[in-house]
C-alpha cells in the first residue's frame, strides 16, 4: 500500500505565499517522478509542474517564475513554493508520484488534494 498526504494550502491574500507538500508513504522501493497539479471549478485538471529524481523540472507557463517544485528524496516529499499568487492560482491542488513499489510494480499515485484559495 502506498498513500500520499498534502498539507500547506489555505486561504491567501493576493500576493500572497503558500507552500505545498506531499509526503508519501508505504512499500516504496523508488519515486522517479513527481508532480503537481490543480483543478479549479468548472476547469479540466492541468499540469502545474513536475520533477524528475535528478531534479529535472517543467512548469505551466501560467507559473513560471512564481512557483518552484523540489524534492526530498529521502523523505519521499515533494514540495511546491507558490508566490505572487492571484485569484486565477485559487483550485484544488494535487500532488502526483510516478514510482516503483517493493514489489516491483510501477504505477502512479495520487493525493488527496488540498484547497488553496486566493482572495482578498
Amino acid at each position: 500500500q502506498v498513500q500520499l498526504v498534502e498539507s500547506g494550502g489555505g486561504l491567501v491574500q493576493p500576493g500572497g505565499s503558500l507552500r505545498l507538500s506531499c509526503a508519501a508513504s508505504g512499500n516504496i522501493f523508488i519515486i522517479n517522478d513527481m508532480g503537481w497539479f490543480r483543478q479549479a471549478p468548472g476547469k479540466q485538471r492541468e499540469l502545474v509542474a513536475t520533477i524528475t529524481r535528478g531534479g529535472s523540472t517543467t512548469y505551466a507557463d501560467s507559473v513560471k517564475g512564481r512557483f518552484t517544485i523540489s524534492r526530498d528524496n529521502a523523505k519521499n516529499t515533494v514540495y511546491l513554493q507558490m508566490n505572487s499568487l492571484n485569484p486565477e492560482d485559487t483550485a484544488v491542488y494535487s500532488c502526483n508520484m510516478k514510482l516503483t513499489t517493493t514489489r516491483n510494480l510501477i504505477s502512479t499515485y495520487w493525493g488527496q488534494g488540498t484547497q488553496v484559495t486566493v482572495s482578498s
